[in-house]
């Protein structure tokens, strides 16, 4: 008998079913293009930069999943990983269910990944599926904040806000992703969570479980407005330039 364990499997689901509203009218926001390649093919690739991740899921919107695989099998993908494309559903948490019903056995660790940051770094993809291998049920990158954040009561007619409290900035992150969980975690959560949804990771903490933060990266930031799609130009160009292609 073998004293060998089984591999370690991680699989990445990526929502893209949005349409990007923020983004203004056209295309949905996962298949814009950068540097005329869609978002989502870039955050695809991004995954499977990992060696790690042996299968990339993508949730696709509920009428466009021939047209997402058609777009994929155009684009260059990684041969040692798979790729698999399933309908979503209306909301986020619904797709990525709808992701995790896809997964085959033999899938240890999962990664949740939004199709609108397109350019996270392999080494931040890498250091969560590392610590999720090494024990922890759920892992966010995430960046300190160079801004002080002030928490006011919200006004819907344009007028001033009043400021109820300033928190203590050391204390708080911005949130990226890929997020990271073991498996069962994560489906047990979809299971059972339903209510104050933010994140996958939010509702790992509503069942009680711990989470965990590891380093972030700058280019991990989500495409959300025009001005993001410039910055993210920006950063292809110098990787073009860096790497020579």
């Amino acid at each position: 008998m073998s004293d060998q364990s089984p591999p370690f499997r991680t699989a990445a689901v990526i929502p893209a079913a949005g349409r990007g509203v923020r983004l203004g009218p056209g295309a949905p926001k996962a298949l814009r293009t950068l540097n005329g390649t869609p978002m989502l093919v870039h955050a695809v690739r991004a995954m499977a930069a990992s060696r790690a991740v042996s299968l990339v899921i993508v949730v696709a919107p509920p009428d466009g999943a021939a047209e997402v695989k058609s777009l994929l099998a155009d684009h260059a993908l990684p041969d040692r990983t798979d790729f698999l494309v399933v309908p979503g559903g209306d909301t986020r948490q619904e797709s990525v269910k709808l992701g995790l019903d896809a997964l085959p056995p033999g899938i240890d660790a999962v990664l949740v990944h939004d199709a609108a940051r397109p350019l996270v770094p392999v080494d931040t993809v890498d250091a969560v599926i590392e610590a999720v291998r090494d024990g922890a049920v759920a892992v966010v990158p995430a960046l300190p904040l160079a801004d002080t954040v002030k928490e006011v009561e919200p006004r819907t007619d344009g007028s001033p806000e009043p400021v109820l409290a300033t928190p203590e900035r050391a204390r708080l992150r911005a949130v990226q992703t890929p997020q990271g969980f073991d498996r069962e975690t994560l489906v047990r959560a979809h299971e059972t969570v339903t209510d104050n949804v933010t994140d996958d990771a939010s509702m790992v903490e509503q069942l009680g479980e711990p989470v965990v933060v590891v380093p972030g990266h700058e280019e991990a930031f989500k495409v959300t407005r025009p001005l993001d799609l410039v910055l993210a130009e920006a950063v292809l160009a110098r990787r073009r330039a860096n790497d020579g292609f």
